[in-house]
């Protein structure tokens, strides 16, 4: 969730989820049939209508409860168990595909509810390898069995201030939720502010982290997420410029998320923090450097001048929002599921899906404190050596005719 990026705020007014659901499902937007392709409308997607919702003790609260500072933990990465070949969990799938070259796999025919623990070992290093890794219609992936997952791969954070869902005891559990009838925010905020890496602020940021959607638009009504991978951002600077950030940290800060919960009346369960990590880091499974920056709650880079921070800054975010190699798009369904690598991606929502109901949950465990190992490699140097794959051009000496 990006640093002030709220919920609609038509529950703090709403004695509860039912309530806020049975005002919702009042018949205040056109619902568009949807009977084949003779019933198609240029931008339009059928709106789905309801009187019985089966995810309501799934739905947004905002318990006022305090907790305390987290504290570092013992962690150990499950990817680093994970067969190089994936053999273990691919040998249960009918068909898997890449996206594109650097971010983004999808897989068919896995059950997420019934992996093996070799299975949940591949998947890590697989998630760690591609940075995000899709499955479609996971009926049998429940809040439960997404909480279970998530457990096996580290202790599963609490986020302290957006919302957790109404069934209690899942307080380890976000929840996204946007009704029919929420103003759309997109004059609200900045695209480029979107685009953020979670809760990075905190002194173990979350590693592998799965979210499924329940309920959203159609197909072509909206409400993407992408993803942008820091490994490639890392390898698209050059030589020297990788050097340089190598030697620097930045402050990641809660502040902004904190000072907007209070702002809109809602409680904040853990004091807001401000960190430092390294600007560069490694990933334990794959060895691979990766940028570790996002728009949203970077504030400044450590130990060099205002205006250098703020360079660096509008720089980093330049290249993580409009550098499209290094990104994936994927177009929610009903069940479906993305696992990704918090370490080493950013992603970011996107709008457009006004008139739909869109609610999701998602679960993150803690990962490791972020560490620079300068042994590490670069993936697009270890891959391009693997496979006799072209060096990229990064001194711009090659003269080029743009072409598409």
């Amino acid at each position: 969730m990006a640093p002030s990026l709220e919920e609609p705020t038509a529950f703090n007014s709403l004695p509860s989820f039912s309530k806020v659901f049975e005002d919702d499902c009042a018949p205040k937007t056109k619902v568009i049939p949807s009977v084949g392709p003779m019933s198609y409308e240029p931008g339009r997607t059928a709106v789905e209508s309801r009187n019985v919702y089966e995810y309501e003790d799934l739905g947004p609260r905002f318990p006022d409860v305090r907790w305390d500072p987290l504290t570092e933990v013992p962690y150990r990465d499950k990817g680093i168990q994970g067969d190089t070949r994936f053999r273990n969990l691919l040998d249960a799938a009918t068909d898997i595909f890449d996206y594109n070259p650097k971010i983004g796999t999808e897989i068919h025919g896995v059950n997420l509810a019934k992996l093996t623990d070799a299975q949940k070992n591949d998947l890590a290093r697989l998630i760690a390898t591609r940075g995000v890794v899709f499955f479609r219609n996971q009926i049998d992936f429940d809040v439960d069995a997404q909480r279970e997952l998530g457990k096996y791969f580290g202790r599963l954070h609490r986020h302290a201030t957006t919302s957790v869902p109404q069934r209690p005891g899942l307080e380890d559990v976000h929840v996204v939720f946007t009704n029919e009838n929420a103003k759309d925010q997109r004059a609200v905020f900045a695209p480029s502010f979107l685009w953020h890496s979670d809760v990075t602020y905190e002194i173990q940021p979350p590693s592998y982290t799965s979210l499924k959607v329940l309920t959203g638009p159609p197909r072509g009504g909206g409400g993407d997420t992408l993803w942008a991978s820091q490994y490639a951002a890392y390898d698209l600077l050059s030589s020297p410029m990788q050097k340089y950030l190598e030697g620097l940290s930045a402050l990641h800060s809660a502040q902004m998320q904190a000072d907007g919960s209070r702002a809109a009346g809602r409680p904040v369960r853990r004091e807001p923090i401000t960190t430092k990590h390294p600007l560069i880091r490694v990933n334990p499974v794959t060895g691979w450097k990766s940028l570790f920056f996002n728009p949203g709650f970077v504030t400044s880079i450590v130990g060099v001048p205002k205006a250098e921070s703020d360079a660096i800054i509008r720089y980093l975010n330049e290249v993580i929002v409009t550098t499209q190699e290094i990104h994936v798009r994927f177009q929610w369904q009903k069940h479906d599921v993305a696992f990704w690598d918090n370490r080493i991606c950013n992603h970011s929502a996107s709008y457009g899906f006004s008139g739909h109901r869109r609610h999701a949950v998602r679960v993150a465990c803690h990962g490791e404190r972020p560490f620079l190992d300068l042994h590490g490699k670069s993936q697009e140097e270890e891959l391009n050596a693997l496979h006799g794959s072209q060096a990229a051009d990064k001194d711009g000496s090659r003269q080029s005719n743009y072409n598409d």
